[in-house]
């Protein structure tokens, strides 16, 4: 027996707007929160299903370093120009981390500046 990803925690100053902005990024929805420092946002259907649902939690101050995960998304009814353009209308803005020019995806950061990429590939909604 293996394991999977069923949550990925995020520290973030205000949980509240992130949850906001990575629900629309990927149509989640809230599934629970206690209080405004905590939120945890997934697929409608909840807890458990094929895709990990995601806890934003406060952290005051953030982590010392440079992040070592980040999220790859994946368009699903769009082409990567069109999801890049509503990404950017949600608040995500544009990152460089060193990039050629010549990639297949797009580096952003969330409104708190945690990096994500938006991929080339386009993925059959689930």
């Amino acid at each position: 027996m293996a394991c999977r990803i069923s949550e990925l925690v995020l520290g973030c100053r205000d949980p509240e707007a992130l949850a906001r902005f990575w629900c629309e990024v990927l149509d989640f929805v809230v599934l629970d929160r206690e209080g405004d420092d905590c939120f945890e946002i997934g697929p409608r259907e909840g807890f458990g299903g094929p895709q990990p649902t995601i806890i934003l939690s406060r952290r005051d101050e953030p982590e010392k370093g440079k992040s070592r995960l980040h999220i790859d998304v994946n368009a699903t009814d769009r082409d990567q120009d069109a999801e890049l353009e509503r990404l950017l209308k949600l608040g995500a803005r544009r990152a460089d981390i060193g990039q050629t020019g010549d990639e297949q995806w797009h580096v952003l950061a969330d409104p708190e500046g945690n990096e994500f990429c938006l991929l080339k590939a386009r993925l059959a909604p689930l």
